[in-house]
């Protein structure tokens, strides 16, 4: 059984509110006035000193906002940090933890007409009202962003597409190798979707009406999610196509071309991608010897990659699944302060 943390965080939480241009106009109708917690370090207001930045990418159906609270056998993610530090594990980091949840249920942190031009939020709105407010090391070579699933994803494509943003990312259990993680969800959503006449619009509208959302459920909504970040198509019900024929369950090549553009196995073949990489001061990646969406097998073929382009990097494959892998902060973390801030 994991031991509890009792311990109260020693550092302070406190928030931002940010009204987003990069946000405004969705095709979900989401709200583009966003919270992002920040937790200060303990002594943050006794003395003058700027620290590293961490930001934290949650999970699909998560929320930054969920990182800060209490868990049971278990740590928050402010929790953790000062533990760590008491341990000598790493230095003190001032910690974001934005609010990017969508009415879908979630987001992999890119920009989509649809969803909201998520990367441009964190990129280009977050990090300078965070830089005004509080006291953070200058420079994108003093912030990493890290984050699990969805989360893993989001830090590892702002590696290859924004590198100029960020000096460090891990990627836990990240989405990677479409081909295997989402196409066996596409027979299983139009089995579902055929109980509303194939229409997307009866099946939200239904969802909306219900008390609590069942785990079949759950897996159709996550894949109009991504059918809306990966190809959203401005003339459908909230932007969501997705990229099969909805009776005979037929790839559309062109619309799952537009998915695997966004592939990390897809992005790390191309030059500005890799030369993003190769600008980070440390890329940490992990993942689940028996993770439940095949995302091991993904981990291995970009790290292999990376290998091929000679990109310093860390790759640990545990014995483990997808699961409350929470625990594996507890080496990501350190690697990344010592990456920007050693």
């Amino acid at each position: 059984m994991p031991i509890h943390n009792f311990n109260q965080p020693s550092g302070e939480i406190r928030f931002l509110t940010i009204n987003s241009n990069a946000l405004a106009g969705n095709l979900l109708g989401d709200p583009a006035t966003r919270s992002v917690a920040i937790y200060l370090p303990e002594g943050y207001d006794s003395n003058s000193e700027a620290y590293p930045l961490f930001v934290d990418l949650v999970g699909f159906t998560g929320s930054g906002l969920s990182h800060i609270g209490w868990k049971s056998f278990g740590e928050s993610v402010p929790q953790r940090l000062d533990r760590l530090v008491k341990e000598g594990k790493m230095g003190p980091v001032i910690a974001a933890f934005p609010d990017c949840f969508t009415s879908l249920g979630g987001n992999q942190y890119i920009n989509s007409a649809a969803m909201g031009n998520w990367a441009d939020f964190l990129v280009d709105e977050m990090i300078p009202a965070i830089e005004r407010e509080f006291r953070v090391l200058p420079g994108s070579g003093k912030r990493a962003v890290f984050g699990k699933s969805s989360g893993g994803y989001g830090a590892i494509a702002h590696g290859l597409r924004y590198g100029r943003a960020w000096g460090a990312v891990a990627c836990h259990s990240g989405d990677m190798a479409f081909d295997l993680v989402y196409r066996s969800d596409f027979p299983k959503a139009l089995n579902r979707l055929a109980s509303f006449d194939r229409d997307i619009k009866s099946f939200l509208d239904y969802l909306e009406k219900q008390p609590k959302l069942s785990g079949d459920d759950f897996h159709v909504l996550m894949a109009l999610a991504m059918a809306a970040t990966y190809d959203p198509d401005p003339e459908a019900y909230k932007g969501i196509r997705l990229p099969v024929d909805l009776m005979t369950c037929e790839l559309d090549p062109d619309r799952w071309a537009a998915w695997k553009s966004h592939d990390p196995l897809e992005l790390v073949r191309k030059t500005e991608c890799i030369e993003n990489l190769r600008s980070l001061k440390g890329i940490w990646i992990d993942c689940g010897s028996r993770d439940q969406y095949h995302l091991h097998y993904g981990s291995r073929i970009f790290c292999a990659e990376l290998e091929a382009a000679a990109i310093s990097h860390k790759y640990e494959e545990f014995d483990d699944n997808h699961s409350s892998v929470d625990y594996r902060m507890n080496r990501s973390l350190p690697y990344l302060y010592k990456s920007i801030a050693g």
